[in-house]
This record gives C-alpha cells, structure tokens and sequence, in this order.
C-alpha cells in the first residue's frame, strides 16, 4: 500500500524508519519530510495543514493511509475533512476527530474533561483579558510557584511556572493583555503547582479498545539540571525506570480507561494516540495534560522499542481491530538525546552544514530540523538531530548515544549531557 505521513520533525522520522520495515508499505511519502526521511522515502512539499494540496497528492497517488505527525492539521480538522469528503471518505486517517483534537487545542476543554470524567488532575481555574483581575485575586488564594497555561498551541512553549506572586500577576497580564504567546494566550487556564516526578504515557485507541505504549520521560529544559528556558525536548529515556506494575496499574484504571470512555460518553470519534503528561506525586499519577499525538522527542525512543509491525498497527486502529492485535515491545532501554542549534530555543541560526552522520555506529540518527542543501544535510531548525540507542539500562543506552554525538559536528551545536540524570 501506498502511505502518506504528514510532518518533519525527528517524530516524523521515528515513524518513517519504523513504516518503511513493513513488507506492506510498499512507498511511503512525507509531507514535508526533513533530509532523514527524503533518504528512505518520498517528500513532498506540502504543508501537513494544506488539506487541499493533501487531497491532490492523495488522489493522484492512490494513497490508502494517511498517518498525522504534528498536532496543527488534527486541531484544523483533517479527520473531519477526509470523512466528510465523497473522494476521500473512506481513506483511514490515524488522528483523532476536531473535537477529539480539543484535548490539546484547549487547556480549558482538555480539564472540564478530565473534571467531568473524574481523572485525578490538579484544581484550576481560567481567565481572559476581562478577567485578568479576577485571575490576579485567584493567584492570591494558591501556594507558590504558580502554573500558567496559554490555553491553545504554543509549540509546546505556552507554559509558565513562577515562583513570585508578584511576578506571576505581571506574567499573566502579559499573556492575557499584551498577548505573550498571540492568540494561543487569549485564555489563560492557571492551576494549582503539583511536585512530583513526570512522565509520558502513551495510548493508542480505535476509539474503542486501547493499547498502551511503552512509557517515556522527557526533558525539557534548555540547560542542564533541568533549568533554563522549556524546549521542545532536549532528549529522552524509555521505559521509566522506576514505574512499576503498581504505578502502572493506578495509570491504567484511573486515567486510561476514564480517557477511553469518556471519548464513547461525548461521542468524540478518536482513532489514534492519546499522549498523557503525568506527574506521580506520591505514587499517585495526576494527569498535567494531554496530547493528540505522540510526543517528541519521545517518540524516538518509544517507537524503535516497539517489535511489531507499525503499519498493520495503524490498521487494527483504522479497522477497529485493535482488540485483536498483539503488541510486542523490545524489553531493552532505548534512549534519545537532542542535538540542538546554539542559541535555541530563542534566536538561532539555520543552514549550517551537519559532517560526521556516516561515522554513527550502534545508533540511530533520526533528523529533526534538517533539509539538503546540494549534496550536504544543513539544520533547518532549533531542534536539529535526535541520536537514539539501545542499551541493557538507561545508563549503557545513554553512553552509546553520547559516544556517537562526539563524532557529529556543526557550527555553534549544543546537547545536554545529563539525560537521565535524575534517574540514578
């Protein structure tokens, strides 16, 4: 069969690697794909949120699957836009429905559900610019530090922890008034400060049965120790070590299945992942957020772990076979570490020239924020390569990654070298 991914980013990659392994992906395109994928598949240039462009190369190409990478197309509603389309009805889309979709697009929409389905998560509150004042007096009633949420898309930015009441006051005028985050920040959901340790969850439903994915932990922070400005993720480690069958358990029969059928009470059509940022105060598992899509860089570690068959996965979730379908999971630690341009996540620099990718042995490479330029892999991105490892452990994992990134070279390029740190 012929598939179409939608993205470019090293989550994007992760997924190519592991379709283009499956005897039935017979050719597989991106859209618009990075130097990793153009090398094991087809990039088109297409915007994953031009569903018009989408529809043509669908139709011209006699694509039967269409698999969703970032969150921007399944907010827009390309789900809605296949299933309502006589030409592309009935074409498989992994993502969930615009609806479904709401559960990353809006903060405030993502707690009235976890609140209205009884999912342990943390007290809240959320304000506009009318309300700014009413925001600054619910600020007074909680205990530092204070967690604010621009409540839509912020490229995963949108998130404030301030330790000052005062400066907390400041910051949510300027989201709420002076625009911060843009339009993301119209709406600002504030909640209360859960301390603990987090971590990823990651489910896959047809929107009837579910399975869950091997569990992930990322890190955020620009600088090591976990401090600076957030990132999009400066590297990752799976599984997390001290998640246990209890812990899990508690995951599942209290967040999971809750998620699952709440999706069935609100009629929320959803065929695909549902990633769940946890914290676990206590040993007790409190949901921060969700996600409608995997994470990144998560993914990179989550995926290569995964012994089945991904396309015929994607399948029993189209079908809704999902039942039927056996998971098998690679009982080794796979780690990740982010390979990042000088200067991100502000201002930074693009097109410097990437040497050393052919001396990676034991490692996979998977390209974040990458393009060719000519015959030579140019970053094109903050976040540029993602160099992931198998190991017995975390730590034998992590060592093999960081080996190979020492032979990888471009200019003012920066990688934490602590990924796993608070793990020992």
């Amino acid at each position: 069969m012929t598939i179409l991914l939608l993205g470019s980013g090293g989550r994007e990659h992760a997924f190519a690697w592991k379709m283009i392994q499956s005897p039935l992906c017979e050719k597989l395109f991106v859209a618009p794909g990075n130097a990793g994928t153009a090398a094991i598949a087809e990039n088109v240039a297409i915007a994953p949120t031009d569903f018009e462009a989408i529809k043509a190369l669908v139709l011209k190409e006699n694509i039967s699957l269409v698999v969703v990478g970032p969150e921007d197309p399944l907010v827009k509603g390309i789900y809605d836009y296949f299933k309502n389309d006589e030409s592309l009805k009935n074409i498989p889309v992994i993502g969930p429905s615009k609806l479904g979709a709401q559960l990353e697009g809006s903060k405030e929409f993502a707690k009235e559900f976890l609140m209205k389905h009884n999912i342990p998560t943390a007290a809240y509150d959320s304000f506009t610019a009318k309300t700014v004042e009413e925001g600054c007096k619910f600020l007074e009633t909680l205990q530092p530090p204070f967690v604010l949420k621009a409540d839509g898309l912020a490229a995963g930015k949108g998130v404030l922890i301030v330790q000052d009441l005062e400066e907390a006051k400041t910051e949510l005028r300027n989201m709420l008034v002076h625009e911060k985050f843009g339009a993301a920040s119209s709406k600002v959901v504030i909640e209360e400060f859960l301390d603990g340790i987090e971590l990823s969850c990651f489910v896959l439903t047809d929107g009837k049965s579910y399975k869950i994915l091997p569990t992930a932990k990322d890190y955020k922070r620009i600088g090591e120790g976990d401090t600076g400005l957030n990132t999009g993720g400066m590297g990752a480690v799976s599984p997390v070590p001290y998640v246990d069958a209890v812990l899990m358990e508690k995951i599942e029969t209290r967040i999971v299945k809750p998620t699952i059928e709440g999706f069935q009470k609100d009629g929320i059509e959803y065929k695909g992942f549902v990633f769940i940022g946890l914290i676990n105060v206590k040993n007790e598992p409190i949901v921060i957020e969700y996600n409608v899509r995997m994470g990144d860089p998560e993914t990179e570690v989550v995926v290569p772990r995964l012994e089945s068959d991904l396309v015929e996965l994607f399948l029993s979730v189209a079908n809704q076979k999902l039942d039927e379908f056996e998971l098998k999971v690679d009982p080794r630690s796979a780690t990740t570490i982010m390979v990042v341009s000088g200067g991100y996540p502000e201002d930074f620099e693009k097109g410097k020239v990437i040497t050393g990718l052919e001396n990676i042995t034991d490692s996979i490479v998977f390209h974040a924020g990458t393009k060719l330029d000519g015959e030579n892999v140019v970053s094109n991105g903050g976040r540029v390569l993602t160099v992931t490892s198998y190991g017995d452990d975390f730590q034998q994992a992590i060592k093999k990654s960081y080996q190979n990134i020492d032979k990888l070279n471009f200019d003012k390029m920066y990688f934490r070298k602590d990924i796993g740190f608070d793990l020992l």
